[in-house]
This record gives C-alpha cells, sequence and structure tokens, in this order.
C-alpha cells in the first residue's frame, strides 16, 4: 500500500461542536485547519498535528453511543510542554499528551486479539511494525492493548459519539482497497468519490476499528480517481 502521506489521520463524532472546538483549540492548542461539509448533517472541523489531522465530526442530529469502543485515547506529542497531560474532552475521549520536538499524532486500541489485530495492520495495511504491539505510519503511532470486544460489537455504524476511525491517506484508493480486500479485509463501505476533494473507501480491523483509505486530491495533486 503506498501511502501519500507520514500519518494517519484520526477521527471523532460529537453533538457538542461549540465545547469540543474550545477544548481542542483552547485546552489542547491545536490549529484549526479548515471545515468541511459532509452532508447529512455532518460538518468535519479538521485540525493539524504535524502532517497528521484530527477530525472533528460535528452532528446535527443526536448521536447513538456505541456501547464499547475499542479505540482507547488519542496519545498527542506537542512541543513546549513540561510534562505529561492527561486530559478527557467533553465528551469523555481520553487524550494523552506528552512532550515532543515535533507535533505527533497517536492512538491506543483496545483488541481482544493482539496477534489478529497487528497482523492486520502490518501485513494488510502496511504501517511498520516497531514492536510486537506498537506499529506506525510514518510519525504516527498505533498503540495495541489487550481488552476490548470482538469484531461487530461496535462497527455496524461509523458516525456515533466517540473516537470511531482511523484514516490513511493512499495514492490509490481503489488499489489499495483491493488490495486489502484479497488479503483478508472485511469491507465496510466500498469507493467512493466525493467531488473534487477525495475517493474514499472503508474497511474493518478484526478488533472492530473502522480504517479510511482516502485518495486526497490536495495530497496526489491530481483528480481523485483518476490514474
Amino acid at each position: 500500500m503506498q501511502f501519500a502521506k507520514k500519518s494517519f489521520d484520526i477521527g471523532l463524532f460529537s453533538n457538542q461542536p461549540a465545547a469540543q472546538l474550545d477544548f481542542w483549540q483552547q485546552t489542547v492548542g491545536l490549529p484549526f485547519d479548515h471545515t468541511l461539509k459532509l452532508g447529512g448533517g455532518l460538518l468535519q472541523h479538521r485540525h493539524a498535528v504535524g502532517e497528521a489531522i484530527l477530525k472533528l465530526n460535528a452532528a446535527r442530529d443526536p448521536l447513538p453511543h456505541p456501547g464499547s469502543n475499542n479505540l482507547q485515547a488519542v496519545i498527542l506529542g506537542l512541543p513546549g510542554l513540561s510534562g505529561e497531560r492527561l486530559l478527557h474532552d467533553p465528551d469523555g475521549n481520553l487524550i494523552e499528551i506528552h512532550p515532543s520536538d515535533t507535533p505527533t499524532l497517536g492512538i491506543r486500541i483496545a483488541t481482544p486479539d493482539l496477534k489478529a489485530s497487528a497482523s492486520f495492520y502490518h501485513h494488510v495495511l502496511g504501517l511498520q511494525r516497531l514492536a510486537e504491539n506498537l506499529l506506525a505510519c510514518g510519525n504516527s503511532q498505533l498503540q495495541l492493548q489487550p481488552g476490548g470486544q470482538s469484531a461487530g460489537a461496535n462497527d455496524n455504524t461509523l458516525p456515533a459519539l466517540g473516537l470511531r476511525y482511523l484514516t490513511l491517506q493512499v495514492e490509490d484508493c481503489d488499489a489499495a482497497w483491493q488490495a486489502a480486500i484479497a488479503a483478508g479485509a472485511r469491507s465496510a463501505r466500498d469507493p467512493v468519490t466525493l467531488g473534487s476533494t477525495a475517493r474514499i473507501a472503508f474497511v474493518i480491523a478484526p478488533e472492530g476499528t473502522w480504517v479510511e483509505l482516502s485518495e486526497r486530491a490536495s495530497l496526489t495533486g491530481r483528480e481523485p480517481g483518476v490514474h
């Protein structure tokens, strides 16, 4: 899988846009990038963490509670800090912040099958394996820990309160999606083009995490889906 940038992005959903924007911009200090209209009453407020993007999807309509969620914490490395910080956003998502020379965005994911999840992210999606349960896409790191529920417990719908998905920016959405399916991934959404912005598809990891494969025009330098 050929990546279009050296980091993954993280997406969360909320019904509290004002409180969330204040938290991420004022309390955490992330720079606001821009807002995208996703349709269906969703606005995506994008915040930069180096090359990575923290995507706050604000929903007009009430979002369901996922019950349980294997995405356990956002892990931020930020310059200018004197020590570690543990925070919770307005919806209760755990945010771990540590000092770093450059901004970095990471995630901790619980899984009932460490071997299956690690194999999926490494062999199917192409993340670099740094240690037994630690993987990376460039500057972004994915930590696996034992726990959580098996796939199917929280993967029926994407829009729900809390941390919900990862985004891998790829050079060719269709090729990446086809390769992932051929390697055993379960498709959640087939490739679709979003105007002139991006072509995207979703697959689901063994522990139920949604993973978006995004071919974004601003990164590839060409119209989505045209090769």
